[in-house]
């Protein structure tokens, strides 16, 4: 990554950028197809199906080329691009906050230990589909706190919420996997039987 061509010539991230800030169509598009699969799969852990993760990554690169004027060189693209992704996906699930469902703690419940013969069975595929049950509250600041390393204020501010809210919802995000998971075990249990 970091390069591609253009009528036969190697550019780097930055000739990209600087040519994309020149309104040159071409190096948009292979700006745009260079990161696409990085894109996607920060978009698709915040995102509901694959076309709302599609949109938040359009979405995110009209917000790259209209601040491309003011990116800062000496900092790396794909930093840069990341926080845009990011920041874009919380602007999408504050906006969409009534449509997203809200499933109750209470319907969840302390999760015993796993037998680990059963855990190899779980392909990371599996693990996806469970991610994807959780509320859209819970997958974003899990996903925000453990994978992308915000701290809990930060993603209070992102999210609108204080900080402890912010842990709450974290607990609850892994209990709720935790339960989520162990559902699954037992649907493989009995499959094999």
């Amino acid at each position: 990554m970091g390069k591609g061509t253009l009528h036969g010539h190697e550019y780097s991230d930055l000739d990209l950028v600087r040519r994309c800030a020149d309104g040159d169509i071409r190096s948009q598009e292979l700006l745009y197809r260079r990161y696409f699969s990085f894109a996607m799969s920060i978009c698709i852990r915040y995102a509901r199906d694959e076309s709302e993760a599609m949109e938040i990554v359009n979405d995110s690169y009209m917000k790259v080329l209209d601040g491309l004027k003011g990116y800062d060189h000496s900092r790396p693209f794909k930093s840069w691009y990341g926080k845009i992704l990011v920041n874009t996906a919380i602007d999408n699930y504050r906006k969409n906050l009534k449509s997203n469902e809200h499933i109750s703690i209470d319907t969840i419940t302390d999760a015993g230990e796993s037998d680990p013969e059963i855990e190899a069975e779980l392909s990371v595929n599996d693990i996806l589909t469970l991610y994807r049950y959780l509320p859209a509250n819970y997958k974003i600041t899990f996903n925000l706190f453990e994978i992308e390393g915000y701290s809990h204020e930060e993603i209070g501010r992102m999210m609108g919420v204080t900080a402890s809210t912010s842990r709450a919802n974290l607990a609850r995000a892994k209990k709720m996997l935790r339960e989520l998971y162990n559902r699954h075990i037992i649907s493989v249990r009995k499959s094999h039987e």
